[in-house]
């Protein structure tokens, strides 16, 4: 073979290219030059290269102490909760530049929360060269700033809300609105009000936008039987857009029966509801009025269309009620629920010593009465009532007979203290009474329709579990227990009131104490 003849070469078995090693040109580290930097290490272009230093370390938030909501420019305000999802997306906003980067991670860092300073940690990536990528981590401390919301601003501020709900009922006692007072407060209807004025004849409730009002009509209907009127005021117009500014005001009328009232029913709406006998008691006010008759036990109900359709007035309400004795009871097989119908002789308290005259009549409380104990009722016998529809009822072939002497309502216990001590308490409703501050007489009426109240939440079951009550505090409970000790020595008799069990009770919080 000739020596000069040109051959291939092939290349070296187990050996691999390789690119051009340098040195950095900081550290003079051993560097790939094909891939490098700016002819630096990696080490080198952390300590030299910035990809924050756009981003500020420090910004500024604003929080609402009264509504708990934060600001989110320009003029919108959030709901966040401490160290949540919400608030962590509002403080990424707050910072200029942030967009230009790929966020990697972001997470709080715990501070004191009386610092007015939230601290949170982020890791960002960017691109320093071609086909290098550099990830930093940095931290930015947000100062809290405090600033009034419009809406909280307006709810201290006069003749600015857009949207009202009268509620009204045409009776001469509040027992109503209480139990209406402990429904809302339960539910947490009253939230978006931004004020609440106590008017002759019931309560005012002041709203910043119509559709709180019409959430706050929406809970009223499903709680009570009312009836609504709708008007509207027109505030200001703009003649080249043609917009409007209204402000709206919804007239509700609560049905005058209340609970343990007598209702004397017209002949027709008597036979529509199941053929009820019309002289009925009311044993409950819901959605609807519910009607028992205490001499066979039948029940009904009128809706609120239905009463609003062709309404009335009761017949005798609590006020009218008569205090009787019970003589002799003697219950029959006759059950639906709770209630036992039973035969009953009873006696007029205010007649015993005077004359003898009894009366008997059948009820539905056999199963709390016995010979001896008093009871609340209605004395038909020997009274008139301007009523028609009770006139029609007496002149009726098929009831005029049935009327009865007497109609009994509710157990009473006369050896109840008045001002006893109780381990148990409702919530108020801050309201503004306005220009109408009540009379000594009017203070002394309201305060014994709020106890007639308290002794109706002891006395019934149903009416508790729909109610919230909280356990008193110790402070009051000692304070009144000092005030009814020497009360407690002068007394002969027995409490013998129902009383609450303490497992029915909740917690106050707002009153617990850190030592509790």
């Amino acid at each position: 073979m000739d020596l000069d003849t040109p051959m291939g070469m092939a290349p070296m078995l187990g050996t691999a290219r390789t690119g051009a090693t340098i040195l950095c040109c900081n550290c003079g580290s051993p560097i790939d030059g094909t891939s490098s930097a700016g002819a630096m290490c990696y080490d080198c272009i952390k300590l030299t290269v910035d990809i924050s230093k756009t981003i500020p370390r420090e910004a500024h938030i604003q929080f609402c102490r009264d509504c708990d909501r934060w600001l989110m420019p320009p003029n919108t305000w959030v709901n966040a909760a401490p160290e949540s999802k919400e608030l962590l997306a509002l403080c990424l906003k707050r910072l200029r530049n942030i967009t230009k980067v790929r966020i990697v991670n972001a997470e709080f860092i715990w501070t004191e929360p009386h610092s007015r300073r939230i601290k949170v940690k982020i890791t960002i990536q960017d691109s320093v060269a071609d086909g290098v990528l550099m990830q930093q981590s940095f931290e930015v401390v947000y100062v809290v700033g405090t600033q009034q919301c419009k809406d909280c601003a307006k709810s201290y501020t006069a003749n600015v809300w857009r949207a009202s709900v009268q509620v009204r009922q045409k009776v001469s006692h509040k027992r109503t609105f209480l139990l209406l007072e402990q429904l809302i407060l339960k539910h947490q209807a009253h939230r978006d009000t931004i004020n609440i004025k106590e008017e002759k004849g019931g309560i005012d409730f002041y709203f910043a936008h119509r559709n709180q009002a019409e959430a706050f009509l929406s809970f009223l209907k499903s709680v009570t039987p009312v009836f609504v009127k709708e008007s509207r005021q027109l505030i200001s117009q703009d003649n080249h857009t043609g917009d409007k500014s209204y402000k709206f005001n919804y007239s509700v009328e609560i049905v005058p029966i209340c609970r343990d009232d007598l209702v004397a029913l017209p002949l027709k709406l008597a036979r529509s509801i199941g053929n009820i006998t019309p002289l009925v008691l009311c044993h409950r006010i819901g959605t609807s009025v519910n009607l028992l008759d205490p001499s066979t036990l039948q029940t009904a109900e009128i809706s609120s269309d239905v009463y609003w359709r062709a309404p009335f007035q009761p017949l005798a309400g609590t006020p009218d009620l008569v205090e009787f004795i019970v003589m002799d009871v003697e219950p029959t097989n006759v059950r639906k629920g709770k209630w036992v119908l039973s035969e009953v002789q009873v006696a007029r308290a205010a007649d015993l010593g005077v004359n003898d005259h009894t009366y008997f009549t059948k009820t539905h409380l056999g199963n709390l009465l016995h010979a001896g104990d008093s009871v609340l009722g209605y004395m038909l016998s020997g009274t008139n009532f301007n009523s028609s529809a009770l006139d029609a009822i007496e002149g009726s072939r098929a009831f005029g007979s049935t009327i009865p002497d007497v109609i009994l309502v509710k157990k009473y216990y006369p050896n109840r203290r008045r001002n006893r001590k109780r381990n148990w308490k409702l919530k108020r409703m801050a309201k503004d009474e306005g220009e109408l501050l009540p009379k000594a007489a009017d203070q002394a009426k309201m305060e014994a329709e709020y106890e007639m109240f308290l002794r109706d939440v002891e006395e019934d079951e149903e009416l508790r579990a729909a109610l919230a009550l909280y356990k008193n505090t110790k402070k009051r409970q000692q304070q009144d227990a000092d005030a009814m000790s020497i009360a407690e020595t002068e007394m002969t008799g027995v409490d013998d009131g129902p009383k609450i069990n303490m497992d029915e009770l909740l917690d106050d919080f707002d009153e617990l104490g850190i030592h509790e």
